[in-house]
């Protein structure tokens, strides 16, 4: 009977439907009043019971209970005692910690990563002598548990793995928090030296977190340079921690100020404050440096995804390497949002702070350069640009909107107080000879050459400064955009015409108009976990969080 019950949903006390079809109503309540004696289900119901998951032999349940999600294994401990003691199997755990975090390393045979030689050894019996024993001042990894690792580390600051950005007023960062053998360590990314926009990254760990006893996460500060000390993680909220150093101490030298600043400008600049010539270059670095020595105490971070990718996109979008004149090199994120393009700061200066949108290309504005000879004429290239922006002004008046009045040529901008450029009326003083046969040609042939691949020459008009003069000679594709310039302080913001160059995948320039200088930009070569956005929404949401925060 329970077979049918199963296949009509009907239970027994009411009776079979199938039955009750082929009988009269005399019969079914006869039936109904009768026990079920039929051979064949009682047959059935006198089988071999079905095994349930307590039956099961326990190297079975390991398998199994190492296949499910870490944050499950507790609500299983819960179930019964036999439950509680498999999942003491320290294989369940290493097996969470690698498919969960990427932690491949043997607590039994342990190859340290992440962690210098010396902060793993020190000397026992007296520093003084070079042959002494050494004993190890990192944790008996070998008598520890997995379980301990995922639950008491990995699992427990679970929130802080990914990119974020520190509070450190305009100028901003980029740090990564990776697990790194059976560490978490916060690696802050900075650009290479200037002018190398295309050398790789450079890291500096900023605090590490590992386990020093059997059941207890130990945060260390990195900064300076006497070692790893005491420091202190606090989550604020899901998308916001802080960290204190408990010992500044050690972030001093014997030197005092002058010994911390010469160390500083050696690890930013890569040079001496004597290399560089330039006075206003020299204010800016010593801002910096005084700026952001007040932040090594306590800083905050703002977690930042890197931005969806779709099929159409122009290229890959990412962080990239730009320069930015007397304020070095900085990180951008480069973004699409249908048929524009944004540059958003996630490092910045005094001009324009890190959050802020720095370029915005318009991708259905593109811009046909002319030939060599004549891109070397800035006024020829001012004439082209500036009849895109004056079509631009005018649709947004046809739009009832509120176009951006015509203003003279400053002396503001991402580098500072640079000279000004030409005026826009004499750049554009021959814009009416525009049309000419020979231009038409050079057209034609540019964008022959951009739908075949083979791109078009490309140079710098005269007059026009760039920091790297490595700059490719053959660009793909140029659109019509605006930069963002200011006064120092972030004073009186403008969004200014340019140019937008790509030059390949991982390459991209951006000429400013007014300033009559160039920034070229190269690709951050480098894998990050944790990083992608949970959704377009919410990558938007992130964008304006960290723009209201320097507006």
């Amino acid at each position: 009977m329970a077979v049918c019950a199963r296949l009509c949903g009907v239970g027994p006390a009411r009776g079979c439907r199938r039955r009750q079809q082929r009988r009269g109503p005399a019969e079914t309540a006869a039936a109904d009043s009768e026990a079920d004696t039929d051979p064949e289900e009682e047959r059935i119901e006198a089988g071999p019971a079905r095994c349930t998951l307590l039956e099961l032999p326990p190297e079975l349940l390991v398998e199994i209970f190492a296949s499910l999600p870490g944050t499950d294994l507790p609500s299983l401990a819960q179930v019964c005692s036999r439950f509680r003691r498999i999942l003491h199997t320290d294989t369940i755990w290493r097996r969470r910690c690698r498919e969960e975090y990427g932690v491949c390393e043997n607590l039994r045979k342990l190859e340290i990563t992440g962690v210098s030689c010396r902060d793993v050894y020190a000397k026992r019996i007296n520093p003084r002598v070079k042959s002494g024993r050494f004993m190890k001042i990192l944790p008996d990894y070998e008598h520890m548990e997995y379980r301990d690792v995922y639950t008491c580390l990995l699992h427990r600051y679970r929130h802080i793995l990914g990119l974020w950005q520190p509070d450190i007023g305009p100028y901003g960062g980029l740090l990564n928090v990776v697990v790194d053998g059976l560490f978490i360590i916060g690696w802050m990314y900075l650009p290479p030296h200037d002018p190398h926009v295309g050398d790789p990254m450079r890291f500096k760990p900023l605090f590490r977190i590992h386990l020093m006893e059997r059941k207890s996460a130990t945060v260390e500060c990195m900064y300076g340079h006497k070692g790893p000390h005491n420091g202190h993680i606090q989550i604020v909220k899901r998308d916001e921690f802080s960290t204190k150093c408990n010992q500044t101490d050690h972030h001093r030298m014997s030197g005092g100020r002058q010994e911390e600043f010469r160390t500083w400008l050696r690890e930013e600049w890569g040079r001496t404050l004597e290399d560089i010539f330039h006075e206003h270059m020299q204010e800016l670095i010593l801002m910096k440096f005084i700026y952001t020595s007040q932040y090594d105490n306590c800083l905050t971070y703002r977690r930042i995804y890197l931005p969806p990718s779709h099929p159409d996109d122009l290229i890959k979008p990412g962080l990239f390497k730009g320069t930015y004149g007397s304020h070095g090199l900085e990180i951008v994120m480069l973004s699409f949002h249908g048929s524009w393009a944004r540059g958003t700061k996630i490092t910045g200066d005094p001009n324009i702070p890190a959050g802020q949108q720095t370029v915005e290309i318009d991708l259905h504005r593109r811009i046909q350069l002319p030939d060599v000879e004549n891109l070397r004429n800035f006024n020829e290239l001012s004439r082209i640009v500036l009849e895109v922006r004056e079509q631009v002004r005018q649709e947004q008046q046809e739009a009832g909107e509120d176009p951006a009045p015509p203003r003279e040529p400053s002396a503001k901008g991402p580098e500072g107080p640079p000279p000004a450029a030409a005026s826009a009326a004499a750049a554009a003083g021959d814009s009416k000879e525009a049309g000419s046969g020979a231009e038409a040609a050079a057209a034609a042939a540019a964008e022959q050459s951009a739908s075949t691949g083979q791109g078009q020459p490309f140079v710098l008009p005269v007059g026009v400064s760039s920091r790297n003069e490595d700059y490719p000679r053959t660009c793909r594709l140029c659109f019509y955009g605006t930069g963002l310039i200011a006064g120092h302080g972030f004073t009186s913001p403008e969004r200014t015409p340019g140019v937008f160059v790509l030059f390949d995948e991982d390459r991209f320039g951006f000429l400013w108009l007014e300033l009559k200088s160039f920034s070229l930009y190269s690709r951050v070569q480098a894998t990050f976990q944790n990083a992608d956005a949970p959704s377009p929404q919410a990558f938007d949401e992130m964008l304006r969080n960290i723009q209201s925060l320097t507006s």
